[in-house]
């Protein structure tokens, strides 16, 4: 008697096609596997891109990252960036402090201040302007800083940075509080108003105000300029005139080192780049609001001092004119001289 197949038994050609299957199923999930591991290996070297919130003050301090910003825009930039730029240091302190900005663009004394208040929460990696200071007038015979003697200078910053890098330099120069007079106005324009009415009259104007005032009146020139009288009295060496700098939060700073290292390689090239180019950066100028018209953004910018100075060369220079400022009030600097940990050099 003929006996039944179970059920379990297979027809003709199945069993080839099962064996057909698991080998497809092997294939498909080692190439599943190699798609994988090719797009974990397309990642791996290529940072994470950070969200980075810069402030920057209305001023050559932030001339220097002017071309940066139009990258940004672009969306050229590893990082996106979100820039803040202030009328007056005081909008920016409060919110670096809190955590509400990641790097600053600030006067190199509120800079020291800001380490103060945040107990050392903030460290400097630049420094971003030098000396923007100048002695604009139509007298002729003044030619040194000897020739201020006698004179009225009309200036802004009543016991700040310009008064104190003033005082300093004429000091040096051999000159007493007797020797000369200073006449504080508000603003740069109500000096240059006064330097329009009397040409005659001495101003200490800061750039971009200069040249301002040069292209409305030729009567006027630049008579000293106080970066170069300030290194003249340091000597080689000594300490520059430092105008501005950028700082960032520690915890920022810790916590993407990497991110911190791009924006310093991106605003030295956006310093060379407007340097090499003023009438692009003219043109940036006025678009963020620095600057009025461009031809006065044009003529400025070579006299504006924009760089980027890092590593040892930026705390020599910035340590030696905080000193200076703490000689003449120590309030300017947050009271005291701040410790090395306010120096990133980037070691």
């Amino acid at each position: 008697m003929k006996r039944e197949q179970s059920g379990n038994c297979r027809t003709k050609g199945e069993g080839r096609t099962t064996k057909g299957f698991g080998r497809f199923r092997r294939i498909a999930a080692l190439a599943l596997g190699m798609a994988l591991l090719c797009g974990l290996c397309a990642g791996c070297g290529k940072k994470e891109s950070v969200s980075v919130r810069v402030g920057s003050l209305k001023g050559p301090t932030s001339m220097g990252i002017l071309f940066l910003m139009d990258k940004a825009e672009k969306g050229e930039t590893d990082d996106s960036y979100e820039f803040r730029m202030a009328t007056g240091a005081d909008e920016l302190l409060p919110l670096m402090a809190q955590g509400d900005l990641d790097i600053a663009l600030v006067p190199a004394n509120v800079a020291a201040v800001l380490y103060q208040k945040t107990e050392g929460g903030v460290a400097v990696i630049d420094v971003n302007t030098l000396g923007v200071l100048y002695i604009v007038t139509g007298n002729a015979d003044i030619t040194s800083v000897a020739d201020l003697a006698g004179k009225t200078i009309y200036l802004t910053g009543m016991g700040t940075t310009p008064e104190a890098s003033l005082r300093y330099v004429l000091e040096k120069n051999g000159l007493s509080e007797s020797d000369y007079t200073l006449e504080f106005k508000s603003e740069p324009t109500e000096v240059a108003a006064v330097l329009a009415e009397d040409p005659s009259a001495v101003g200490l104007l800061p750039q971009p105000f200069v040249t301002a005032a040069l292209l409305q009146n030729q009567e006027l020139h630049i008579a000293l300029d106080l970066n170069g009288e300030w290194n003249k009295v340091q000597g080689e060496g000594g300490s520059g005139m430092v105008t501005g700098v950028t700082v960032v939060r520690k915890d920022f700073l810790k916590e993407h080192p990497d991110t911190v290292k791009a924006f310093l390689k991106e605003h030295a090239e956006s310093v060379d780049a407007v340097n090499a180019d003023p009438d692009a950066g003219a043109a940036l100028a006025v678009k963020a609001g620095i600057v009025a018209k461009e031809p006065v953004a044009k003529q400025a910018i070579p006299n504006c001092n924009i760089v980027c100075v890092t590593g040892e060369d930026m705390k020599t220079a910035l340590s030696g004119y905080l000193e200076v400022l703490a000689g003449f009030d120590p309030t300017m600097i947050g009271g005291q001289m701040p410790g090395d940990d306010f120096y990133d050099c980037g070691q």
